[in-house]
């Protein structure tokens, strides 16, 4: 891995994009669906790509739009859409970008659409705990979600995933199908699709307003100890990172009475704020040391610090004793934590993890419970979470949810909320941060050798992964 030597520093005006052209390129660049890189192309979050690379323009948009409309006939999902955005240039409200092209084609087909209210913005996990709350006790006329967001990804990447009804990613067979029917419509130029200006979308009986914001907060003593954390009085430092949880943060230090300060509320397409990751570029990684740098330099102010990526499915955990916890590292604190202090969970109850950590599968036998192992993607933990196999699914990528204190599910899609929140909650209940605890886990149990590499992808927009 090749480290550039700007990493860590502060972007500067070269690093920026320009956010007029990407628009434009948007617009104006179509993809050719003879050209495999160009087609429409689902991995384990969706589609993701750049105008410039013509692998995320509206074409894209357009057919996977109307893929997804189809995919709802098919299946007779009949109820609400919930849409989400985050802070990315090409999924902003308000402008020209893939919401207006989604809403456009979604208000044509007459699918009924939630929008978020005066707060615009809506975490990746939001969508998955309003599907899964609409949808509870339902047989019928259930919900499903859009999420447009590219996650951590640079500011000319794009993103758009699919949640079906159970609330998370969706699995292969769906974004296989989704996948095959907007390449055909790319491959027809765009005929059959439907579509309405966006005036019309937006005043159209099919799209309303729905207050995501106040329904996640008041839910979240059912999955945090929000009581514990005021009481102690530790102090949290929350950096957004320009994401979709921006308007989150103060809500719910006000709302539970923490001692939370948001050190930085800055909204920029551009994310200038950002330090350059690994490879230059700006990246909005909140398990980075790089990105995260400025965040780190703020240790020692706050008890606990703490990020989430552009649309807050990852979490970052910063402390006084360890600087950065790694995130395989917190996911083990995580689970030993959990195991030991959810009385209500069932002792069937499972923990999920990808390939890459031993430490999980050492704390997972050292609170005998078993180990649900999976390849990279949180689709793979969908069904687990929904029906109260897993407490408790994790990514190396920092992704990662878990369920409520009763035991039943919160959300079937990475949460960095409640990911953050948790580091807080087991803060106050040890007094001691989680960079201490891993330290005595790893005492106890061993610690294993762990290092991430990152490289360019070889295929499709080298910065959109």
């Amino acid at each position: 891995m090749k480290i550039d030597p700007r990493t860590g520093q502060l972007a500067i005006a070269t690093d920026l994009v320009d956010v007029p052209k990407l628009i434009a390129a948007y617009y104006d660049e179509r993809p050719d669906p003879d050209v495999a890189e160009q087609r429409v192309i689902f991995g384990t979050s969706g589609h993701r790509g750049s105008p410039f690379t013509h692998t995320f323009n509206e074409w894209h948009i357009l057919a996977i739009t109307q893929a997804i409309c189809a995919y709802r006939r098919k299946q007779k999902i009949s109820g609400p859409l919930f849409l989400g955005i985050d802070t990315h240039a090409l999924s902003q409200p308000a402008v020209e970008s893939a919401f207006e092209s989604a809403l456009e084609v979604l208000a044509a087909n007459a699918v009924d659409v939630m929008l978020a209210g005066s707060e615009q913005y809506t975490p990746t996990p939001v969508i998955s705990h309003a599907i899964l709350t609409y949808n509870r006790g339902r047989t019928g006329g259930l919900s499903d979600g859009i999420v447009i967001t590219p996650s951590h990804n640079p500011p000319d990447c794009g993103g758009f995933k699919y949640n079906p009804p159970r609330g998370g990613p969706a699995e292969e067979k769906i974004t296989s199908w989704i996948e095959r029917q907007a390449n055909q419509f790319l491959a027809d130029q765009l005929k059959g699709g439907k579509r309405v200006s966006i005036d019309k979308a937006l005043a159209s009986s099919t799209t309303h307003r729905h207050d995501f914001l106040t329904a996640y907060l008041e839910e979240l003593p059912n999955v945090v100890d929000m009581d514990a954390i005021r009481a102690s009085g530790i102090t949290l430092g929350v950096d957004p990172l320009g994401g979709a949880g921006v308007h989150y943060w103060e809500p719910i230090a006000e709302r539970y009475e923490l001692n939370l300060k948001v050190v930085n509320e800055t909204l920029d397409p551009t994310f200038r704020f950002m330090t350059l990751d690994w490879d230059g570029k700006i990246r909005m990684n909140p398990s980075s040391e790089y990105a995260m740098r400025p965040l780190i330099a703020l240790e020692d102010r706050f008890d606990i610090a703490l990020a989430c990526d552009t649309d807050h499915d990852r979490h970052g955990i910063v402390t006084r004793s360890s600087g950065l916890l790694p995130p395989n590292r917190y996911l083990a604190v995580c689970i030993d934590y959990l195991f030991a202090h959810r009385a209500k969970w069932p002792s069937t109850m499972q923990v999920g993890k990808t390939v890459v950590s031993s430490m999980i599968d050492r704390v997972a036998k050292k609170r005998g419970r078993k180990l649900y192992e999976v390849p990279v993607g949180f689709r793979y933990f969908v069904e687990g979470l929904l029906h109260g196999q897993l407490g408790f699914a994790g990514e190396e990528s920092a992704g990662s949810s878990f369920a409520r204190m009763n035991g039943s599910v919160w959300t079937t899609d990475k949460d960095g909320i409640i990911a953050a929140l948790l580091a807080a909650e087991i803060t106050a209940r040890y007094k001691k941060d989680p960079g201490q605890l891993y330290a005595e886990l790893a005492g106890e149990l061993g610690d294993p050798l762990y290092r991430r590499s990152e490289a360019p992808a070889k295929r499709r927009a080298e910065t959109c992964a």
